[in-house]
């Protein structure tokens, strides 16, 4: 959360949803679990209205799968509920402590991008509170123009207040899962090709300080018709305290890479693993933000057109590799083939690199324009989701569809993110 100090109001109860964003005061924003690493839920000096009361389930229809249910909704509370009724949510991010709002508003996207798309590809309907007392009903085949503005729209649009989720038939909570190591680059394309038609998730975490050309670990899975398997992770743990440095730095992160890349790489293969262990693994791990120390860290997530994708990629890894200042966390995969669905959906035909950097000051900011430099040359976009610094020509030139965009903001409704980008 910001240090900066924000009117907190929240909503709790769908009658009063409208009057009370109505009635200010303004701009607002709304914030659900707060998991967006950036400023788009935030709005420092402002409102924000908090979600996180909303949280009924309203309908269900067990012979289609079709949910209604309120904005503040967690994905866990969803996954925990209907998994065992034979139902899961087709696509979730890396964490389920976020809400449905939160998931609408980013279009989130999964492992699964090249077989089911993102968050928003599968939701029927929602339902949005404007500033000016407007209820707005939307959905891809009712006033669809809206849909696509708001799905991805950061929030901008309207308080999201309901939505209706088609859930898709699962046998079980278990995954059949396969690893495997990869040395380069051009192994992680062709097994990230091979994997597509056979295999709904994939993902790769990568030794970004590696020497080389980059090696992994590739890791995918399905959906297991066992009626057996391991149970999820009982014992969570955290980090309690903020260290006054961080954790994450030039000695550690070399050294812990490497270690953890020749110990999975011992234990690759195939097995079986409960779903939260194989989407969610930080989930057990609390407050694992505070490893970077009193400062923060900044995550950097691009996307860029498959046809220069390695070079990119590979440029990129040379760039961190050389300032020494990449993280434990580092997530490479490829998305499918399809345009995205929000006008301002961060999901696109190509590949996608997220990493964790400490906040370093202005080192970091000299490695992030080289980084920008790249993606800019690529044709490439930054994630909204996970930005708090991004320069306005590389988001105006990533999400050409920005000025149509503009034409369904919410006046009443600003955040950090867009004072920064947007100048409002």
């Amino acid at each position: 959360m910001s240090a900066d100090p924000h009117h907190v109001v929240g909503l709790s109860d769908l009658h009063s949803v409208r009057d009370v964003v109505a009635q200010g005061p303004h701009p607002g924003v709304a914030h659900g679990m707060g998991r967006s690493y950036g400023d788009v839920c935030l709005n420092p000096g402002g409102t924000l209205w908090a979600t996180t009361s909303l949280d009924h389930f309203i309908a269900f229809d067990s012979s289609t799968g079709r949910l209604v249910c309120e904005a503040g909704v967690l994905l866990k509370d969803i996954q925990r509920l209907f998994i065992p009724r034979g139902w899961i949510l087709p696509v979730t991010p890396g964490t389920q402590l976020v809400t449905v709002g939160g998931a609408i508003a980013n279009d989130v996207h999964g492992k699964n991008h090249h077989v089911v798309g993102s968050f928003g590809d599968h939701v029927q309907s929602l339902t949005m509170a404007r500033t000016d007392g407007e209820i707005i009903q939307c959905g891809p085949d009712q006033r669809a123009e809206w849909f696509r503005a708001t799905v991805g729209g950061i929030g901008l649009t309207g308080v999201i207040t309901q939505a209706e989720i088609q859930l898709r038939p699962v046998r079980g909570p278990w995954l059949d899962t396969e690893t495997i190591p990869f040395a380069g680059l051009d192994e992680f394309f062709r097994l990230a090709d091979d994997s597509e038609a056979a295999w709904e998730h994939t993902v790769s975490w990568i030794d970004c300080l590696a020497p080389g050309r980059g090696r992994g670990l590739f890791m995918r899975g399905n959906h297991t018709h066992t009626e057996h398997g391991p149970a999820p992770k009982a014992r969570s743990f955290g980090v309690p305290v903020a260290p006054p440095v961080s954790m994450v730095n030039q000695l550690s992160s070399r050294p812990l890479n490497a270690a953890y890349y020749h110990l999975q790489r011992w234990k690759a293969g195939c097995s079986v693993a409960h779903h939260e262990s194989f989407f969610y693994p930080l989930d057990h791990l609390h407050d694992w933000n505070r490893m970077y120390g009193p400062k923060g860290f900044f995550q950097y997530q691009s996307v860029v057109p498959r046809d220069v994708g390695q070079d990119a990629v590979q440029a990129m890894l040379r760039e961190i590799s050389r300032s020494r200042d990449g993280s434990f966390l580092a997530v490479l995969k490829t998305f499918g083939n399809r345009q995205p669905l929000g006008m301002l959906s961060f999901p696109q035909p190509g590949v996608t690199l997220a990493l964790d950097f400490p906040n370093r000051g202005a080192r970091i900011q000299k490695l992030f324009e080289r980084l920008d430099a790249i993606v800019r040359e690529a044709r490439g976009r930054l994630y909204p989701a996970k930005d708090a610094r991004m320069p306005r020509d590389l988001f105006e030139a990533g999400y050409p569809r920005l000025a149509e965009f503009m034409k369904y903001r919410d006046p009443g409704i600003s955040s950090g993110f867009s004072r920064r980008l947007l100048g409002s």
